[in-house]
C-alpha cells in the first residue's frame, strides 16, 4: 500500500459500521467500493447512493457498490466488517481482491477473526483493529453517526511498521481518528469487554446505549457482566488499555448514547448475533480458566435462545 498514490478501498460488508466507513472514506475523496451480499442494499447505494446522517445533517456520498466481490477489482486496502459467523466467507472472497501489496484490516467485533483472515490470505497480509465509533443501520443505504470514539489498529505480532501510520493517516483524514498501537492484544480485549458489557444487555432491554447508566437494573447488570470479564482478562494476563473497566465501558456507552448497539440492531432485524464471539468468548475462556462468570453465561444463553426462536420454526 503506497500512500503517495490514490488508494482503492473495498469494504466487506455494508452494514451500520461498514457504511459508516465507506461514507466517511468516500467524503474524503477515496475510491470506495462498497461489497455485500444484499441486493436491495447494493442497489440503494448504487441508485440513490449512501446517506449519512450525522451531527451535519443527511449527506449523500457516492461509493461503488457491488455484489460480486470480484466486481470490485483489485484493492489497496480491504477491510472486513462483516459478522464474526461470516469471516471465513469474507476471508474467501477477499481472496479475489489481493495483489502483492494489499492490506486486509478487520474492525469486527468479537474474538479470533484475524486468525481466520490469516490463515486464509497470509499472516504478512492482515492488521487488526478496534473501534468505538457508533453507528446506526437506519434502513439499508442510510447510517446514522450515533458517536465518535477510539479506533486503534496494529500487526498480529505485535511489532509496529510503516503501513499502520499510512492506514491510521487514511482514517483520520477521513474523519475517524485511528492511532497505530505495538500491543494490539490489550486493545482487542479491552473492547471485547466493552461489547460484552453493552451489546447483550442492550439487546435485551431494547435499550440504546445511553439509558443503560439510567436504571439501577441495567448498571447492575452492566457491571457484573463487565468485572467478571476483567477477572478473566486479568487471569489470561492480559493488561487493559485502562485502569477501571467498569467505568470505560458506561464512558463507551456515555459517548455513543444514540446509538443502537450491533446485536440490537440484529435483534431487531432478525439476523443472528454475534454472541458466541463475545459473551460466549467470556464464558468459555472462564471455564478453561475456572474464572466463575455466571452473569455473562446468562447472558449468552438468552441471546442465544432469541437466535434460536428467529432462525427455527420453533
Amino acid at each position: 500500500m503506497d500512500r503517495e498514490s490514490n488508494v482503492k478501498i473495498v469494504i466487506i460488508g455494508a452494514g451500520a459500521m461498514g457504511s459508516l466507513f465507506g461514507a466517511r472514506l468516500t467524503l474524503a475523496g477515496e475510491e470506495v467500493w462498497l461489497v455485500d451480499i444484499s441486493e436491495e442494499t447494493i442497489r440503494i447505494i448504487s441508485k440513490d447512493g449512501l446517506t449519512l446522517t450525522s451531527g451535519d445533517g443527511n449527506i449523500v456520498t457516492r461509493p461503488q457498490a457491488t455484489t460480486q466481490v470480484s466486481a470490485a477489482g483489485p484493492a489497496d486496502l480491504v477491510i472486513i466488517f462483516v459478522k464474526s459467523w461470516a469471516t471465513p466467507a469474507a476471508a474467501a472472497a477477499a481472496k479475489h481482491l489481493l495483489k502483492n501489496d494489499t492490506v486486509v484490516l478487520t474492525l469486527q467485533n468479537g474474538f479470533g477473526n484475524a486468525e481466520i483472515l490469516a490463515s486464509e490470505l497470509g499472516v504478512g497480509r492482515v492488521i487488526v483493529g478496534i473501534t468505538s465509533q457508533g453507528a446506526t443501520l437506519l434502513r439499508p443505504g442510510h447510517v446514522m453517526h450515533g458517536g465518535d470514539g477510539e479506533t486503534q489498529i496494529g500487526e498480529l505480532r505485535g511489532e509496529a511498521s510503516p503501513r499502520l501510520k499510512l492506514v491510521a493517516d487514511l482514517l483520520t483524514k477521513s474523519g475517524i481518528p485511528a492511532q497505530p498501537v505495538g500491543n494490539i492484544a490489550a486493545f482487542i480485549w479491552g473492547k471485547l469487554i466493552v461489547n460484552a458489557g453493552i451489546n447483550a444487555v442492550t439487546a435485551l432491554t431494547r435499550l440504546y446505549n445511553g439509558q443503560l447508566a439510567q436504571l439501577d437494573e441495567t448498571r447492575e447488570l452492566v457491571t457484573a457482566a463487565v468485572q467478571e470479564a476483567a477477572a478473566v482478562a486479568g487471569t489470561v494476563g492480559v493488561t487493559l488499555p485502562f485502569t477501571d473497566p467498569v467505568a470505560k465501558v458506561f464512558s463507551v456507552a456515555e459517548s455513543t448514547a444514540g446509538n443502537r448497539s450491533s446485536m440490537l440492531q440484529d435483534i431487531l432485524a432478525g439476523r443472528q448475533t454475534e454472541i458466541d464471539s463475545i459473551n460466549g468468548v467470556i464464558v468459555r475462556e472462564g471455564e478453561r480458566l475456572r474464572v466463575p462468570t455466571p452473569v455473562n453465561r446468562v447472558l449468552t444463553s438468552l441471546i442465544m435462545a432469541l437466535d434460536k426462536g428467529l432462525h427455527s420454526d420453533l
